[in-house]
């Protein structure tokens, strides 16, 4: 885990409820920082394991359940709209909690309702399972980014959700390949397991390291509620939905595009997803930094990037060295805009940060949806599968015209 970046003038300053703790309480040293930051990425390490390790093991939990693959399909669903319908509920729900504790209720919801996915008998309780399971995702998100902004100066906040967020791409390097090999090997229900496991141990490590700090005295519902009211904030997730569903429409079809396209082989699949964690794990250090320098400026320059790398990518499809070297690219260049977004959502909400930032995962997730099935029109109409990549371009290119106009509206009414 690396060190803050030295303090930036050029960052947008927040306001004091999300950036200093009302105890009085100045930033942590380096060493108590370190195991207060790993403790939250831990959570989201088992959340980024368990998601993406289940499309990894679809063929054999439908083996297991003895279900169609479309069926099985629908697991993913049920957790994606989990995600959705949990983030905003929860996050609102928990706003008078103090968010040391909220996050450790949202750990242990997620290790419990995994380990009920590893108990399920039937397709229907593994339904139930899976979408209980996505309620707490994006609201753990949410609440240990705002919870990981007090605990260093407000200049820092960009690498402080960085750091939470470095959890989840992390996970696509070290434990999706892990958790795959372990399912195949000894029975998917133990993936399942596995994460509970370490939601359990995120508890346990958020109890001793991360420092107490009481809920904000006007926080309630109706307070976090009021941030749907905001055009800056609906802007922002459009941002997320419109310029991230480019970025997911490339990556749902990215086997078929590899083997079919690229004529790699099936077996080299491995080596395609840790190239494209690693890309996930550099653009989410580099996203952290620029969004401590400048969050629209982040926003802008990273969905100009991802417009140009789709069409790249689209290209060098086609000659396996390159797409490779592209499958690294398009990790990197999508995740290096999560850190902005987010704390763009808690600059375009300041009173209601746990909401806010939590929206952003609903928000990526319906850019999932959108991506998948936008880029299976274009496969369907017969164009190929590099045709995702050309959509995934022109998202980019949609998504930074919303951005131009959230900048627009902000010079003409700062944001507060």
């Amino acid at each position: 885990m690396t060190t803050p970046p030295a303090q930036s003038t050029k960052g947008t300053a927040s306001p004091p409820e999300l950036t200093h703790s009302r105890s009085g309480r100045a930033p942590l040293a380096p060493r108590p920082l370190f195991w207060a930051m790993l403790s939250l990425a831990i959570g989201g390490f088992g959340i980024g394991t368990v998601e993406f390790t289940t499309m990894g093991l679809l063929k054999e939990i439908e083996r297991g359940l003895a279900v169609s693959t479309p069926q099985a399909g629908q697991l993913i669903s049920a957790y994606a709209l989990g995600v959705v319908v949990g983030a905003p509920i929860l996050a609102a729900v928990g706003a008078r909690l103090p968010r040391k504790w909220l996050v450790m209720a949202l750990a242990a919801f997620i290790g419990l309702a995994n380990l009920s996915s590893a108990f399920a008998g039937d397709f229907g309780s593994m339904m139930v399972s899976r979408f209980a399971s996505g309620l707490p995702h994006g609201a753990y998100f949410g609440a240990a980014a705002v919870l990981a902004g007090t605990l260093v100066a407000p200049t820092k906040r960009g690498w402080a959700i960085a750091t939470v967020m470095s959890g989840l791409t992390i996970a696509n390097v070290l434990g999706v390949p892990f958790a795959t090999w372990l399912g195949q090997a000894f029975g998917w229900r133990l993936l399942f397991v596995v994460t509970a496991v370490i939601a359990l141990a995120a508890v346990a490590m958020i109890w001793r390291f991360v420092p107490f700090e009481p809920a904000h005295p006007e926080a309630s519902i109706r307070r976090e509620l009021g941030a749907l009211t905001r055009v800056q904030m609906w802007l922002a997730l459009l941002i997320g939905i419109v310029g991230f569903g480019g970025f997911f429409a490339t990556y749902t079809y990215i086997a078929h595009t590899m083997t079919s396209v690229a004529g790699l082989p099936e077996n080299l699949m491995p080596l395609v997803v840790g190239l494209y964690g690693l890309g996930m794990v550099a653009g989410n250090i580099i996203g952290g930094r620029l969004a401590d320098r400048s969050v629209m400026g982040a926003i802008y320059r990273g969905l100009a990037v991802v417009a140009v790398v789709m069409v790249l990518y689209g290209l060098a499809a086609h000659w396996w060295p390159t797409a490779l070297l592209m499958v690294f690219v398009v990790g990197g260049s999508g995740s290096t805009m999560i850190p902005a977004l987010q704390t763009r959502l808690l600059d375009s909400a300041p009173k209601a940060p746990t909401l806010a930032s939590s929206l952003n995962h609903s928000a990526l997730n319906v850019a999932n949806a959108l991506g998948a099935f936008v880029g299976g029109l274009v496969i369907g109409w017969g164009w190929g599968f590099t045709a995702p990549a050309y959509v995934g371009a022109v998202l980019a290119v949609l998504g930074l015209a919303i951005a131009a106009l959230s900048g627009w509206l902000e010079r003409r009414t700062p944001l507060g």
